[in-house]
């Protein structure tokens, strides 16, 4: 077998797919302001996600007095909640609330 010889040229593969002509956008809508609004915020089982949350709704409420604030957290660990025995609970967290921030404790 011959060994190759190097000339210092190489070719560069894109590992990407061929793109989606449609462009990416949010699931949702960005809400032009929170004022009167009800954010949900979600925290998944890690100790340091219930840990964040506190903060950021004191730092939103400084922000905006007017805003409601409603907590749910994740009851299982690496199960998405729409596939636990909370499902229907979850829901109507969901639908009851305008936007959602999520904080992970990783």
């Amino acid at each position: 077998m011959e060994k190759e010889k190097l000339n210092g040229q190489f070719e560069v593969l894109n590992p990407w797919a061929d793109a989606d002509p449609i462009p990416l956008k949010g699931i949702s809508p960005r809400l032009p302001n929170l004022e009167k609004k009800k954010i949900g915020l979600f925290s998944n089982p890690k100790r340091a996600a219930r840990l964040i949350l506190p903060f950021i709704e004191r730092k939103l409420k400084e922000r905006y007095p007017s805003l409601e604030i409603s907590f749910y957290s994740n009851s299982q660990f690496n199960v998405p909640e729409i596939e636990t025995e909370r499902k229907e609970q979850f829901k109507k967290w969901v639908s009851d609330v305008d936007a959602i921030i999520l904080a992970v404790g990783d």
